[in-house]
Parts: structure tokens; C-alpha cells; sequence
């Protein structure tokens, strides 16, 4: 396996959410002049929608449901149709921005599922090319994202309703 020299992940890794804490939480709760910096692109009732700051490809974009639940079983059907309502206007908006071949969209719930934040749920919205699996990221096992974050947000930002 090669080693890939990637220093912008220390911050996080260093000055995550201590244990105990929730990453997706400690953000909701930011002040609302920092959603920015947070890559929080829009805020609602019942969920926010955030860039993934280690996304798969760009415009990899996350719902998250406000409240500190871990499974469908446990979210509300209201907050649900929310999310859903954000994943719609977002895969337009990403369309719009990207046009991209075809999008994943999914949960992934509980740590054996993959769930880098097992407790608190969120739904992935991942842009796809046709090709955008080459060598690099299937025998490198390495992501080549060609835009900066902060980029894609100037991009989303103006076209998702805020609350």
C-alpha cells in the first residue's frame, strides 16, 4: 500500500470532536456566521446540507438531519421528507453546476456499514461520471478531486433555499 502525504487532514484528525462528541452535532450547533468555513451550504427546519469535507468526487454533498439519531428507524417522517426535499433540490442544483452522468445517493448506517459518523444520521448525494473510476483511485486506491472545496461551495450556496 503507498503512503499519501495529505497535511490539510491533520487539522481534522488533531482537532476533531473529542470523545463523546459528534462532529455533525458540534456543526449544527456552529455560529451561523462560520457556515462558510463549515462548508454548510444551507440550513432548515429539520437538516442541513454540508459539502463532505473528504468528498469521493466534487459536489459530494451530505443532508443531515438535526437531531442526534442513528437510524431511519429512529428520524421523523418529517424530518425525512425534508431530507428527501434537500436530496431532490440538490441533485437539480448539482445537475445544474456539473452535469454529471448519474449521482449515488444512500445511507450508510452503522460503522460496519462504512459510516464514518455511525451516530448521527446523514445522506450522501455523490456526482458520477462515466470513467471517473480510473487506475489512480482503483489500483492507487486514491481520489483525484479536481476543485477546491470552497469552489464548489460558491457554486452550490446560491441555488439551495435557506430557511
Amino acid at each position: 500500500m503507498e503512503n499519501l502525504w495529505t497535511p490539510w487532514r491533520f487539522h481534522y484528525i488533531s482537532n476533531g470532536p473529542p470523545d463523546g462528541e459528534c462532529v455533525f452535532c458540534n456543526l449544527r450547533d456552529e455560529d451561523l456566521a462560520k457556515d462558510r468555513d463549515n462548508l454548510i451550504i444551507s440550513r432548515h427546519h429539520s437538516n442541513y446540507v454540508v459539502l463532505n469535507r473528504y468528498p469521493y468526487t466534487s459536489g459530494h454533498t451530505l443532508v443531515v438531519v438535526n437531531r442526534h439519531v442513528a437510524t431511519l428507524e429512529e428520524v421523523e417522517p418529517t424530518e425525512l421528507n425534508e431530507m428527501m426535499d434537500l436530496a431532490r433540490s440538490l441533485e437539480v442544483a448539482l445537475k445544474n453546476v456539473y452535469q454529471p452522468d448519474g449521482f449515488n445517493v444512500g445511507f450508510n448506517l452503522g460503522e460496519c456499514a462504512g459510516a464514518g459518523v455511525a451516530g448521527h444520521l446523514h445522506l450522501h448525494i455523490v456526482p458520477r461520471w462515466i470513467g471517473d473510476s480510473n487506475m489512480v483511485s482503483v489500483l492507487g486506491q486514491t481520489r483525484i478531486i479536481p476543485e477546491a472545496l470552497e469552489s464548489t461551495f460558491d457554486k452550490l450556496e446560491p441555488l439551495l433555499q435557506k430557511r
